[in-house]
């Protein structure tokens, strides 16, 4: 192996190594490899806020990846995205998506800056993926 090959792994060793999983104040981590970008995504447990429901409303077609802050798991079919502006977007998978193990978070590799239903996928961490269907709006409803 040359040094140059070396080189252009280092970012990716130290990334997988130096992320410590389980830690909730984790971030999102960007790798960038030979023009690719990849992202690690931490995955926080799900608070408990029984006075909030969320209603799903229309989401948009892409979300910019530098906007995800972080995630939450909603079941096997679905990721809550957590975005810069505390807004939510719920990324829901195709119907053919296994029962990943996203529990200990989970890759992005979006072609552009934008993360798109139809197009991109959420890798987890021992290998399978799964295609994001489409994205919906998280709007926070007060329970009385």
């Amino acid at each position: 192996m040359t040094s140059v090959a070396i080189w252009n792994l280092l970012p990716l060793l130290v990334g997988l190594f130096g992320a410590q999983p389980g830690v909730v104040s984790q971030s999102v981590t960007r790798l960038i490899i030979q023009d690719e970008v990849i992202l690690r995504v931490p995955v926080q447990p799900r608070p408990l806020m029984p006075d909030i429901e969320w209603v799903e409303k229309k989401g948009p077609k892409c979300i910019p990846a530098a906007a995800i802050q972080r995630a939450l798991l909603n079941g096997s079919a679905q990721v809550d995205f957590v975005l810069v502006n505390h807004a939510r977007i719920r990324a829901q998978f195709d119907e053919d998506c296994p029962a990943l193990d996203f529990y200990g978070g989970f890759y992005l590799q979006p072609q552009d800056e934008r993360l798109c239903a139809g197009r991109d996928a959420v890798h987890s961490r021992i290998g399978g993926s799964c295609t994001i269907e489409k994205f919906k709006q998280l709007i926070p409803k007060f329970r009385h």
